[in-house]
C-alpha cells in the first residue's frame, strides 16, 4: 500500500513567504519565487538586504515640516532655501512629492498629509496633518496653495473639506487640473500628464 506523503517547505521558508505576502502587489507565487531566488540566486545578498531594511528603519523619520522622509530635521527640500518663496502643495503621500518632483517643474515646497478622509476606515481630520498645515500658513503664509490630491472620492471628499477650511485664512488656493484620470492616484500618472495638471491648476473658492 502507498502512502501520499505532503511535502511543504521548512517553517523559516514559510515564514519569509508570509513576510513577503505583507507587501504590495505580492501574492503567494510571486512571494514564493522571491523567497526561492533571495535563498538561491548567486546574484542576491539577503543579509545586505536585511541590513539596508533595518537601516532605513532606524535613521530615516519625517520632516518636522512637511512629513517627507529625511535623516535630518528637516528634508532637504525644506531646507532648500530658494523654495521657501514659492507655492505650497499639498499631497497625500510621500511617494506623491516624489512623483510632481520628477515632472521638474514645481520649484515650491510640500505638505503631506499622510492620506485622505475616508470615514469608512476611520480616517477623519484628526488622523491626518492637517493641524501642522494650519500652524505651517499661520507662522509662514505661502503666496499659493496648490491642492495635489487624488481624483477619486476620498480625495475630491479632502479637496472639499480643505477649500472650505484654507477660505478663512486668505491664501489663494488652488488645485491641480484634472489631466489625471478619474479615480487615479498621483504615483500612476506619467510625467508629461502630471506637468500639465499642475500647470492648468485652478482656483479654489470656499463656499
Amino acid at each position: 500500500m502507498q502512502h501520499s506523503f505532503k511535502t511543504e517547505y521548512p517553517a523559516p521558508l514559510l515564514l519569509l513567504m508570509r513576510e513577503l505576502q505583507c507587501l504590495p502587489g505580492i501574492g503567494p507565487r510571486s512571494a514564493e519565487r522571491i523567497a526561492l531566488w533571495l535563498l538561491q540566486s548567486r546574484h542576491a545578498d539577503p543579509l545586505r538586504l536585511a541590513r539596508s531594511l533595518h537601516d532605513a528603519k532606524q535613521l530615516l523619520k519625517d520632516c518636522s515640516l512637511c512629513g517627507f522622509f529625511t535623516t535630518e530635521d528637516l528634508c532637504q527640500i525644506c531646507s532648500h532655501p530658494g523654495r521657501k518663496e514659492n507655492p505650497l502643495c499639498v499631497v497625500e503621500t510621500p511617494h506623491d512629492v516624489i512623483a510632481i518632483e520628477r515632472t521638474r517643474v514645481f520649484q515650491g515646497s510640500y505638505h503631506i498629509l499622510g492620506g485622505k478622509l475616508s470615514p469608512l476606515d476611520g480616517i477623519g481630520p484628526e488622523q491626518l496633518r492637517i493641524t501642522p498645515l494650519l500652524e505651517r500658513l499661520k507662522s509662514a503664509p505661502p503666496p499659493e496653495l496648490i491642492l495635489a490630491l487624488s481624483a477619486d472620492v476620498e480625495g475630491e471628499a479632502t479637496t472639499h473639506y480643505l477649500t472650505r477650511l484654507l477660505a478663512k485664512t486668505g491664501i489663494l488656493v488652488s488645485r491641480i487640473a484634472h489631466g489625471l484620470p478619474a479615480g487615479g492616484g498621483l504615483e500612476y500618472a506619467d510625467e508629461i500628464t502630471l506637468s500639465k495638471a499642475l500647470a492648468g491648476r485652478q482656483a479654489q473658492g470656499g463656499s
